[in-house]
């Protein structure tokens, strides 16, 4: 697997990706009308590249494809982490995490992460913030806020 800076040219293949491991990999957490409102399959793919243009974009690649993405702002929100439905459970979120979150070193990460993707985020030493009702096409879904503190990282290391 290869990691590597987004292109706008990932743009259209990622947003496939988006609808294809949504739909797949959270259908066991969520309803068909919620996951048809998360990811409706039509996404403004230029609204989408700027997003990516000004976040630390990051593409996981395997045999040419695009098989992940995540990316992060300056504040240390961490937007999107996504991992194609074929490549589950490879270690492919993990390394790409592991990079975005070393981009700003000195801020906490915080994230929006679903039902699916809480434990994986637990995982990685993020708290529950505050577990919301968030409304997408009129349709509610759960997720939870999620941060992880820096200096809990530090503090782990000197003992």
């Amino acid at each position: 697997m290869e990691i590597r800076a987004y292109h706008s040219t990932d743009c259209k293949e990622m947003s496939e990706l988006f609808y294809d491991t949504v739909h797949a990999v959270n259908a066991g957490d969520y309803t068909m009308d919620q996951l048809d409102a998360w990811a409706d399959g039509d996404i403004n793919l230029d609204a989408w590249n700027q997003s990516f243009l000004q976040h630390e974009t990051l593409i996981a690649m395997e045999d040419g494809k695009i098989v992940g993405f995540g990316d992060i702002d300056e504040t240390g929100y961490l937007d999107r982490l996504f991992v194609h439905k074929d490549y589950q459970r490879r270690g492919i979120a993990k390394a790409l995490c592991d990079q975005l979150e070393k981009q700003y070193p000195q801020v906490s990460v915080t994230t929006h992460a679903s039902i699916t993707a809480k434990p994986f985020f637990e995982k990685r030493g993020y708290r529950v913030v505050k577990e919301q009702l968030v409304q997408r096409r009129g349709v509610f879904l759960k997720n939870y806020v999620m941060q992880k503190q820096r200096y809990m990282e530090e503090k782990a290391r000197e003992i």
